[in-house]
């Protein structure tokens, strides 16, 4: 019998790996536990990914997408000559839009995210996603201050998700504002 000619079954399985993560943690991700999980033979798995560590890479890139998305449909950076309290106040109100949609989502990513502190071949990915985002701000502001608003808004979502509390947007716009206060 010949193989099975099945194009999305990579797929599935990065998708399977985020559902593991989101249920079990990172310590719960195993090729066992995805491969259960996207109905494949375990082979499938390693075939697709050699390591836990490539799998988590696909699935820390797939999941970096959601902040993407929400960054991408914002027009916060479609008025280049918008003053900066613009700019804070638009930075808040994506952070809210990211917090108002699901958050087992936005708690999944960041523990993704997170895991390149212990996992060294998750940090080029994580790093990728800090360059991004800090690219897409510098369409606004310099780079110096991009990667500070970067770390704030990382900071702000980190205290969210560890204390559980609401998203309070006005802190979070009077947070970022102060950063890009001018101080010539």
């Amino acid at each position: 019998m010949g193989r099975r000619y099945d194009p999305e079954r990579r797929q599935r399985i990065i998708d399977a790996a985020i559902r593991v993560v989101g249920a079990r943690g990172i310590a719960g991700l195993s090729h066992r536990s995805v491969a259960a999980e996207a109905d494949v033979p375990l082979g499938s798995t390693t075939y697709h990914f050699k390591t836990l560590d490539e799998l988590l890479i696909a699935a820390l890139r797939q999941s970096n997408e959601g902040f993407a998305k929400v960054m991408a449909a914002s027009v916060v950076f479609e008025d280049p000559t918008a003053d900066l309290a613009d700019l804070a106040r638009g930075l808040a109100r994506v952070l809210g839009e990211w917090f108002a949609g699901e958050r087992a989502g936005v708690e999944l990513e960041y523990e993704l995210y997170l895991a390149a502190v212990r996992r060294p071949a998750l940090r080029p990915v994580a790093a990728e996603w800090c360059a991004g985002l800090t690219e897409v701000i510098e369409r606004r502001t310099d780079p110096v201050t991009a990667r500070a608003l970067v770390a704030l808004m990382d900071g702000i979502s980190l205290q969210v998700l560890l204390t559980g509390a609401e998203y309070n947007e006005e802190y979070a716009r009077e947070m970022l504002g102060r950063l890009l206060v001018r101080k010539d």
